[in-house]
């Protein structure tokens, strides 16, 4: 274990392992040490990175978190007390200078490659415990297809680790058809080095500080003050979320049990796009009118970021015959990122990482009038 020292001292009582000396007036006075773990988050000020800080510095640990751009940390980072680089996650160098030194859990929050996989690898003896952020994207059903295909892919019921998965592909990693192949390779790459790595793959990730916020879709609705939320196919799609509070709380476990694994990561439930609405509308105070669509309605019309049928949901029971106990559902975690959301579009000074994500992020209309026009015929 990498270990940094606190040294303290008492007056009265014992401590575990200390060492005695005389105090003042005669009283018992002993000097103790309490070991500190060091923790270190690589490209760690997104909503996974920020849960994980405010998760490990309330169990005392010393926290460092990298990032490129200063304006996107969390302002609150230092108030918890974890320490930013700023430092380029794919910068050898960086891998030197930031885990080099050792770690007691290392955290990979931008891991896309088998080449990233590969800078770590020579520095993950060092390390007690290794966790690498995947996705759900590695996962095909029985006609290869996968969450990124062009089809949909359609699985027979909840995906467990032993799904079959995508093989490796040249094609670019921030690609529709790339993504979930170079995951994969990055996956083989930290699994084969022989150290304790656990590969979780998540689903729909929410919470603050998300560089794709999707419950913007619904925020932005009641921010614009729209009448009714509108949804294709009923609002039955479903595509299973995962809470960076609750990605957090597993990330705590494995920092206890480290082990080489593969473990999805989401939520205890899977809501489907219309409870994720009104939750959303719920949470901010606001009503509105639900238009449930059927096939009937023009293409596109009442998307969302969860409209998926057959639905995909993830099995998470290998998660939790480890010890890990999620921080809550859906309803309860997504209040983290919805009040993140709202607080930020709604202030004097909006956060320019909002703007940037939420446009690239929200497939809701922007100006709504392909939505009104059917909304008025359909009255008519």
């Amino acid at each position: 274990m990498t270990v940094g020292w606190t040294i303290g001292f008492c007056t009265l009582g014992s401590w575990s392992r200390p060492h005695h000396t005389e105090g003042r007036r005669g009283f018992p006075r002993c000097i103790y040490a309490v070991a500190v773990r060091r923790a270190v988050l690589l490209a760690g000020t997104g909503a996974i990175g920020w849960a994980a800080v405010r998760r490990l510095t309330t169990s005392d640990w010393q926290v460092t978190v990298t990032g490129r751009d200063p304006a996107h940390v969390p302002p609150g980072l230092d108030v918890v007390g974890a320490r930013f680089v700023q430092a380029d996650r794919y910068d050898p160098t960086t891998i030197r200078d930031i885990v080099g030194g050792g770690a007691d859990l290392l955290v990979d929050c931008a891991c896309y490659t088998a080449a990233h996989a590969a800078t770590l690898v020579p520095f993950l003896g060092d390390v007690t415990s290794t966790v690498m952020i995947s996705s759900k994207a590695v996962y095909i059903d029985d006609q290869g297809r996968h969450s990124n295909s062009a089809t949909p892919p359609q699985f027979s019921g909840p995906i467990a680790e032993d799904q079959p998965i995508l093989r490796p592909n040249d094609a670019d990693y921030d690609s529709a058809e790339g993504y979930g192949p170079n995951k994969v390779a990055a996956e083989e790459t930290l699994l084969a080095s022989g150290h304790p790595v656990s590969v979780l793959r998540a689903s729909k990730v929410h919470g603050a500080w998300s560089r794709q916020p999707r419950e913007w879709h619904f925020v932005k609705r009641v921010l614009d003050r729209r009448p009714s939320v509108v949804l294709a196919r009923r609002g039955e799609g479903a595509d299973h979320p995962s809470a960076a509070l609750n990605i957090a709380a597993l990330i705590a476990t494995l920092a206890e049990r480290p082990g080489r694994r593969v473990l999805n990561a989401a939520d205890p439930d899977c809501p489907d796009g219309r409870s994720i609405a009104s939750i959303v509308a719920a949470h901010l105070g606001y009503t509105w009118q639900e238009i449930l669509l059927d096939n009937t309605a023009p293409e596109g019309l009442g998307r969302h970021p969860w409209d998926r049928v057959p639905p995909i949901v993830l099995d998470t029971a290998a998660a939790e015959q480890l010890g890990y106990t999620p921080v809550g559902d859906y309803r309860a975690t997504v209040a983290d990122e919805i009040d993140w959301l709202f607080d930020t579009a709604t202030s004097s000074a909006p956060h320019d990482l909002l703007a940037s994500v939420t446009s690239r992020y929200s497939t809701a209309p922007r100006d709504y009038a392909d939505e009104d026009d059917y909304l008025r015929r359909r009255a008519t």
